[in-house]
């Protein structure tokens, strides 16, 4: 055998490995409507700039961000049929033209979670058939059309966080180093902000809609777009909102989710007929009624309140949420969501979902008093965890081993840091963009029946933020009797839609 000269490629025992690249791929597609679009299927490299002795040496790669496009075609242009229409449309005419169609980012939250739910839920050309509570699709479920698909008025394009989806870091990189509040808003700010420079649509109205966390993520990304790069966006789109914390967090002195969480948990008893033929919209505003007044008076006077009017609470909550008086009065007065879940139905062997309190399970145990299983992610989760899985590989022509993460316990623990001392909390984000940015606008969808970020505790935070009363007028708020992911009931996806549509158009 020859032997191998030194500078042979051979003689190393490590081979050098590729530098990682996009990986995107396009596909052409009609609507049920008529409109041509493309779809950009795949990882988009981002890089950090690197700095030795005060020079910049080149831009390291750092991450690759699973990213989906939807961008309307051009219609084509009628054809010339004379000399002269030929002649015209061989000749340069100006400056190219600027497209100024709207474009929506989109993402959900978790953290943790993949950006599938609202893309194969709501924004999408294409959804999910999953049925809805009671009327479930069963396995192996199905991709259908989506006629009110946001594309219609808008180019969309869904982004999953590092260790989502199909993101990850760059091989040999540290996950935990994006798993943060403040590294995962500027990555996906970048990505952002690299997908308008390439696209060249920087003077197009842009949008954000986060879900969950992802409003969370939609505001701050917001400000890191306007205070690094002076990328104004046109609006914000909250569904199923948390911008503070400390809202939802049942910790030790912390008494108002308590009073927060009670019209929720009201509407849901509601929905599972403990409350007669009373209609919900009476019931919610008792509660609203009743958990803004005496019952936070109630939970901030602790110990000191009266026995005369801890039993007077003890009845009053027991009216309004159908729970047992003695559950209420063994809790004094206090019970978190969970607790919640796992009592309401307990006479009936039942536990109603967190994400969706309309759903319905077997809890683990028939004596559990608290547990984080979740019987509305349960049914939920199997079908949109399908659809994409097919979608992204058979329409859109995106292939990957990798597995996709939908909801993933990979992103944890999840880093608040930036927030130590102190609730995390972005309404501070959002006084500023409101003021900074005068054409701004917040629209903000609720489901009355979603236990995982109650509408009452929203409220409460647009009735805090310090800014003026014009910026009140421009948040748009829509209500529905559905749950965290509102649009699985068919009937509030198209009314969910039809007022997004209104809101990206506006402009």
């Amino acid at each position: 055998m020859p032997e191998v000269p030194a500078s042979s490629p051979a003689a190393s025992t490590t081979a050098e490995k590729p530098e990682a690249v996009d990986d995107f791929v396009t596909r052409q597609h009609r609507t049920s409507s008529g409109l041509r679009y493309t779809s950009t299927t795949g990882r988009m490299v981002l890089r950090r700039e690197e700095d030795a002795e005060g020079k910049t040496d080149g831009f390291k790669p750092k991450a690759e961000i699973f990213m989906i496009s939807y961008t309307a075609d051009e219609p084509e242009a009628p054809a010339a049929t004379t000399a002269a229409g030929k002649a015209r449309a061989k000749k340069p005419s100006g400056p190219p033209s600027i497209n100024r169609r709207p474009v929506v980012f989109a993402f959900n939250g978790g953290p943790g979670s993949a950006s599938l739910w609202l893309h194969m839920g709501l924004l999408g050309p294409r959804i999910v058939d999953s049925g809805d509570v009671g009327n479930m699709t069963p396995a192996p479920y199905g991709v259908i059309d989506n006629p009110e698909s946001l594309l219609e008025h808008a180019d969309v394009v869904m982004i999953d966080p590092v260790n989502t989806g199909f993101s990850r870091v760059i091989e040999g990189g540290k996950s935990d180093e994006f798993h943060a509040f403040v590294a995962d808003r500027d990555l996906i700010a970048e990505a952002i902000r690299l997908w308008v420079t390439r696209n060249q649509r920087w003077l197009s109205p842009k949008y954000l809609i986060g879900e969950s966390y992802g409003t969370m993520r939609a505001v701050a990304v917001a400000r890191r777009l306007h205070e690094a790069h002076g990328m104004a966006v046109n609006g914000l789109g909250l569904i199923s909102t948390v911008l503070n914390m400390s809202t939802l967090d049942f910790a030790p002195g912390n008494d108002t989710p308590y009073a927060l969480h009670l019209p929720t948990y009201a509407a849901i008893a509601h929905y599972h007929g403990r409350h007669g033929n009373r209609p919900l919209d009476e019931i919610i505003r008792d509660a609203e009624d009743y958990a803004a007044g005496d019952y936070v008076v109630a939970l901030h006077l602790g110990s000191r309140l009266s026995k005369r009017k801890f039993d007077g609470a003890v009845k009053h909550l027991a009216e309004l949420t159908t729970l047992s008086e003695a559950f209420i009065r063994r809790t004094n007065l206090r019970w978190d969501y969970m607790e919640f879940a796992t009592e309401l139905l307990r006479e009936k062997g039942l536990m109603v979902g967190r994400i969706d309190g309309r759903f319905t399970g077997v809890p683990p145990r028939l004596q559990e008093s608290h547990t984080w299983d979740d019987p509305s992610l349960r049914a939920i989760t199997p079908p949109y965890a399908a659809a994409i899985n097919h979608y992204v590989r058979a329409e859109l022509g995106y292939e990957s081993d990798l597995p996709y993460e939908v909801l993933t316990g990979r992103v944890h623990p999840w880093s608040y840091e930036t927030f130590e001392g102190k609730p995390v909390d972005v309404t501070r984000d959002l006084e500023r963009l409101l003021i900074d940015i005068p054409e701004l606008r917040v629209h903000v969808d609720y489901g009355y029946h979603d236990g995982a970020t109650p509408h009452f505790a929203a409220e409460y935070v647009w009735a805090h933020l310090e800014i003026p009363a014009a910026a009140r007028a421009r948040f748009s708020h829509y209500y529905y009797a559905a749950g965290h992911m509102m649009y699985v009931d068919p009937a509030v996806r198209v009314a969910q839609l039809g007022a997004l549509s209104e809101f990206v158009t506006k402009a």
